[in-house]
Order: structure tokens, then sequence, then C-alpha cells
């Protein structure tokens, strides 16, 4: 039958509710059941990036949501294929990035735990995602579609933002449809203002003497950076940023504290303030240097998601949107002259500079200098769980770009695929990928995808032979490793059987060889063999008795 006389079915209807959306890319991998979908996809407008592996497209997915701040849809099938994108759904979650994922299902016949045996079968699929995602929504018909794509859509958005999971059985993507094609959905998620009365209080405390701002990953997702560096001028306020928040506040202004938080010097200036404004941030483990922050001072807290305020420390807690709370703060207070503010921020600054000149670092100094003078002022990056990474966390400046990593989460393989889903988004600029050899495997395949798509993504692999960072943490703690040292391939030997072009290079070529692949159009790969450490944790030492606990960063490699 001709195409244009092919009737519609159910995926019809899911690919014409997210255009009618706004959506304009999906990434996703197909599966049998979930065919119907991607036939209606073949016919639509919507731009399609097809990964390898499925997780590897959920965190494609994310990270398009994070530099588009719109919903990324991520279409997988069902059983196995839906089951894979789990890590990825759960970084998206503590990163707060709206991606819908959208699941298909056993016929409907085979639905309440009805065990009739069909592939891919689980007695409760979706149960598998309540844990991990904000809200999870089901169709059983076809009519329901539209408004559960809407829905989902909705809770995506809504602060705080984050994955959503709906599933749709095969038949019902399969059952022909006769009803018009959808032009019109609403998916409007309900503001969440700051309540009068809280932001008359936190205004009254921050007339302290000394108040100094934390911003979080929040303040990003929110689009409140302009809002934050408003307030901040009119306190005369030093602002730190989580690793989540690195690019809420410009790195060079006077009144940055850039984001040093695994700094003893760091967490000893924000427990000094005696008002310490936290926005967009639960606080935990790696914005108050591993728990061991302590405030002397009154603590306000404005955060979206519910359940982080006050979960780590009391305060006065502001349930609401980062940018609505900090615009309705910058009308109450008082604004003040410049004062201390600037002259406090340099004082830390030069402190926590001076610790890591008494340290031997300069490799790994000089290597993320190399990647920041070689990577263009409005770049994004994408940064695996990975020495290097945990490098840029505190000492990358992201200037005009934007930081990214799974510092949410925790698991490795984000930085590769993560960095094609913003290169899907904008291909006029270069995007930065950096993995450890370890988490480069997790990614390999996804190299055909960078070569089908021509996408412009450079992937700096930083060869150290092992899991570095459990390595250090062994070595440190029990004398010798285990399990750290892994067996790899020629990465670009590799990276050119894929007809991707790729470079060995050394920390002194680094800076031009990797300015000369981001240059170039399409993928490339950038293979840097070293052996990178860490500079010493400074969070031991506040601990009760100054004694070990479970390891100085974080647990992944």
């Amino acid at each position: 039958m001709p195409s244009a006389q092919r009737a519609r079915h159910g995926g019809d209807l899911v690919v014409e509710s997210l255009t009618a959306l706004g959506a304009s890319t999906v990434f996703g991998l197909p599966g049998q059941h979930a065919l119907g979908a991607f036939d209606a996809l073949r016919r639509s407008g919507l731009a399609y990036v097809g990964l390898r592996v499925e997780n590897n497209a959920g965190f494609a997915a994310d990270a398009f949501a994070r530099v588009t701040g719109t919903v990324a849809p991520l279409l997988v099938s069902t059983g196995p294929g839906a089951l894979m994108t789990l890590a990825a759904l759960q970084e998206s979650a503590a990163a707060s990035a709206p991606v819908l994922a959208i699941g298909s299902q056993v016929p409907t016949a085979g639905l309440g735990g009805g065990r009739k045996g069909y592939l891919h079968e689980l007695v409760d699929q979706k149960a598998s995602f309540r844990d991990v995602v904000k809200s999870v929504h089901t169709v059983r018909t076809a009519s329901q579609i539209p408004s559960a794509v809407a829905a989902a859509w909705a809770s995506a958005l809504e602060a705080p933002a984050g994955p959503v999971w709906l599933e749709i059985p095969q038949d019902v993507l399969l059952a022909p449809v006769s009803v018009p094609p959808v032009t019109s959905l609403r998916a409007e998620p309900r503001p969440l203002p700051p309540r009068p009365e809280l932001t008359a209080e936190a205004a009254r405390l921050l007339s302290a003497e000394r108040p100094v701002i934390l911003a979080g990953g929040g303040v990003v997702r929110a689009g409140a950076r302009q809002e934050l560096r408003a307030l901040a001028e009119a306190l005369d306020a030093p602002v730190a940023t989580t690793f989540g928040g690195k690019d809420a506040f410009p790195w060079d202004h006077p009144l940055s504290l850039q984001s040093w938080l695994e700094d003893a010097h760091t967490t000893e200036f924000l427990e000094d303030a005696d008002v310490l404004l936290v926005i967009g941030s639960g606080l935990g483990e790696l914005s108050s240097n591993y728990h061991t922050f302590r405030p002397r001072g009154r603590l306000i807290q404005i955060e979206a998601d519910l359940g982080k305020l006050e979960s780590n420390h009391p305060a006065l807690g502001i349930h609401a949107d980062a940018r609505e709370a900090l615009a309705a703060l910058a009308e109450a207070i008082t604004p003040r002259p410049p004062g201390t503010g600037a002259k406090a921020a340099a004082g830390l600054l030069t402190r926590v500079r001076e610790r890591l000149d008494a340290q031997d670092l300069e490799l790994e100094r000089r290597v993320l200098d190399a990647v920041r003078n070689a990577l263009p002022d409005d770049s994004p990056s994408f940064w695996d769980m990975t020495i290097l990474a945990y490098w840029a966390w505190s000492a990358f400046d992201p200037r005009a770009g934007a930081l990214h990593s799974a510092q949410g989460a925790g698991g490795l393989g984000y930085g590769f695929p993560a960095a094609l889903g913003a290169a899907a988004a904008d291909r006029r600029r270069p995007v930065l990928a950096v993995s450890g050899d370890g988490g480069a495997m997790y990614s390999i395949a996804e190299l055909a995808t960078a070569h089908q798509y021509q996408l412009p993504v450079t992937w700096l692999i930083v060869d150290d032979g092992g899991y570095g960072i459990l390595r250090e943490y062994m070595t440190d703690t029990f004398g010798e490793a285990t399990a750290t040292e892994l067996s790899r391939p020629d990465f670009a030997a590799l990276a050119e059987s894929f007809g991707v072009p790729a470079v060995r290079t050394t920390p002194e070529r680094l800076r031009a060889d990797l300015a000369g692949a981001l240059t170039a159009s399409g993928p490339s790969v950038v293979v840097l063999p070293a052996l990178l450490r860490m500079f010493a944790p400074t969070h031991l030492d506040r601990l009760p008795g100054g004694g070990p606990d479970s390891g100085p960063g974080p647990d992944q490699p």
C-alpha cells in the first residue's frame, strides 16, 4: 500500500502528540513491540538519532534536555530494552533533566501479570521505574495516547524537572485509528512560586553582615543565572557553586568563590557565613565536602524538590522554583553598596591556590589547562566519571559553554553519548566528551552513531590502563589494588575502524591536537596516555577523630 494511503495507527498518535508539544528530536533504539511508533516516526517531521545501546540513548536524551531546557523524547522497546535505560534515567533524575522515556509493552492480554509468555514479558514492567523516575504513565487504548503524552510531558518539566516513564502496549501502537491527526496539545507545568511570608523572612535574614550564597544545579535548570547575579551583587555576597551548578555564576566575577567544594578552606568559608543562602542544592555528599560541612550561622534553603528541604541541615526552607524565588528576593531585599565581598572571595581563592601549589600536581593542572584553552568558549563539555573530570568539577571554568557530568548518580559511560545528544541539539559548534579508558569501554559502540550522523563531537580518552581513581583509593587504603587494571584496545585504531579520525597525543601536544580535532568537521577521537592523580582530600581531617571514612572523593572510577 503506498504510504500516502496507509492507515494511521496508535504509533501515529504518539508521534503527532510529541510534535504538537514542540518536540524536534527523538532518541532511541527500535524493538519488536515498539515498531508501530518507529513506523510513525519515519513518516513524521521529527529528527531521529538512533544509538547502539539503550542506556547510551538515555544519556544522549539527558544531554539534549540539559542544553535545550526542554523535554527530550526517548523511545525504546519492552523488557530488556526498557530496563537498559534505568541507569541513564537515574542520572536524569539526579540532575533534573526532563527526559520523556516512552517504552512499549507486551500486548494488553499479557498485562497485569497475565503471564502469557510474550517475548520480553515482565510481571510488572513499570514497577522497575517507579523508584527512578518522577512519574509513571500508562496507556491501554489509543484514545488515551495524546492526553497521556501531554501529562507525562508536563510532569517532566514541572519543577523539579526530571525523567518520566510512559508505556504503551504493542497492540495499541499497531491499532488502526480514524480520529483526526493531533494538532494541538497543552502541557503546561504548574508554577512553583515562593510563599510571600518566607520571602520576607529570608530578606530580613539576608541583611546580616556576612551573607554568602551557594548555588546548585537548580539555578542552572531554572534558567536563573541573571537573577542569581543580580541578587549577589545587591547583597555584596560571595557565591560558590556546586559541581552541578558550575555555570550558575560567572567564574571570574569578583564575588565568585568558584567551585572548590572539596577544599576545607571553602567549607570553612561557607560555615563562617552568618547567613548562608543555598539555592537549588540539597547539600548532599559532594556539595558538603562529604558531609563535613557544619554551618555556624543561619541557613536559608531554596529548593524545588520538597524531599531535599532540610534533609541535611535545619534551615528556613523555601519550596520554590529557583528563578521565581531569586526574583522575589531581589525585590524584597535592601541593596547595599559594594564592601568586603570581593576581598573575601579573593582571599579564599588565594588560600585554595596555595594549598594546590604545595602539592606536586603540575601535570594534572597542565592537562586541564590544555583542555580549557583548546575548547571554544561557547562549547559545552561532557565528562565521564574519571580523574580529569573530578579535577574539572573544582578547577574548570566553563566560560560561555557549560560543564556537564554524571556526578548526580555517579555511573560510568556518560560522557560520549551525552556529548552526541548535545551535538544533535546544535551542530553549529563542537562538543567535547572526556572519558577514562575504563569509562570509554561503556560507549565504544557509539562511535558508529557518531560516524553515521556525523555529529561534531571530539572524544578525549585519558588512558591510564585501568580504573584510575579506584586504583588510587585501594592502594592508599589497603596497600595494593585489586580488579582495577584493564586490558584495553588501541583506541585510536579502533576509532579509525569506525571511520572516525583519531590521534594519539602527549601532555605537551594536547592543546594543539585537541584544538585541531575540535575545529574539524564531524566526530574525532584524541587519546592521551597519562597517569593522573587527585589533589589531596581535605575532608578526612574534618571527620570526628580525623579517621578515614568510606574513601576520599567520588566512588566511581
